[in-house]
């Protein structure tokens, strides 16, 4: 099943499922993050709704966001051999881990924003994992009964930021960096999260071209080492890792500038796409 967040005449963001090239309001009050962890509950129901059709073009709405406000968006860093080569950086023996702050989570089609007195905005993909189900000390041959879905994600980075200082948190923080979506696929719609096509376009031109079968770090090895230090919950969001192909790595460097139109997409799970837009 497919499930979307989106912008209702009313002002309020409101979940929904995706069928085809239609919107089915869910009918249910709350958020994904109440959604998801209700699942168990809804989920029958909302496979009824789907079946019986109805609802709304889905070019007539604006999506949010699948997860609006996130507990936890934590994302590794050096998870792709070609991204880490491009980067001068060794393997890395033990996983890479930064957050992204809740402030930076942004619509699918949203804007993204050029802060003021950045030039060095960059783009990475990434396979995007929603947990479903809570869970501390999670051994990597149940993490997969964590997850509850997936989605596309854009872990924007200001490098200059990055780069500053010890940690990467703030250079990958700034406001509206995290565009996710278009909607959240679960879980048991896809076969196999380490066996999907991921590419990133600029402008038109295709900067990035992997598959996420060449993680380092598999999404099982991520939940097992995050989940020794804090329970995950419902809603939290893992950004996996991107492949080679930065604007920092290439020779002359291609950082984003207002205008550049920035798509991620993933087989199976859907395409985003944001235009840089310059912070007023």
């Amino acid at each position: 099943m497919k499930l979307a967040s989106y912008h209702a005449a009313d002002g309020a963001v409101r979940t929904a499922i995706v069928v085809g090239d239609t919107l089915i309001d869910t009918g249910i009050e709350g958020s994904m993050i109440d959604l998801i962890a209700n699942w168990d509950a809804v989920k029958d129901g909302l496979a009824a709704k789907a079946a019986a059709g109805g609802g709304v073009p889905l070019a007539s709405v604006r999506l949010a966001s699948p997860v609006q406000r996130p507990g936890k968006i934590f994302a590794i860093g050096l998870n792709y051999a070609d991204h880490i080569a491009e980067s001068n950086m060794g393997t890395p023996e033990r996983q890479v881990w930064f957050t992204k702050a809740q402030t930076s989570v942004n619509g699918p089609f949203d804007p993204i924003l050029i802060a003021k007195g950045t030039v060095t905005n960059d783009y990475e993909v990434e396979l995007v994992a929603v947990i479903g189900k809570r869970g501390k000390h999670i051994p990597a041959d149940k993490a997969a009964e964590h997850v509850f879905g997936y989605c596309v994600g854009n872990d924007v980075t200001e490098r200059m930021w990055q780069h500053a200082g010890p940690q990467w948190s703030l250079g990958k923080s700034f406001d509206t960096h995290a565009p996710m979506g278009p909607w959240l696929t679960t879980a048991d719609d896809v076969a196999d999260p380490h066996a999907l096509g991921i590419r990133c376009f600029v402008n038109g031109e295709k900067r990035q071209d992997s598959n996420t079968r060449n993680l380092v770090f598999n999404l099982w090895q991520q939940i097992e080492h995050l989940s020794q230090a804090m329970t995950l919950e419902p809603g939290d969001v893992i950004f996996t890792g991107t492949p080679g192909g930065v604007g920092a790595a290439m020779d002359p460097r291609q950082f984003l500038k207002p205008g550049d139109v920035v798509r991620c997409e993933i087989d199976g799970l859907g395409a985003i796409e944001g235009t840089m837009a310059a912070e007023g």
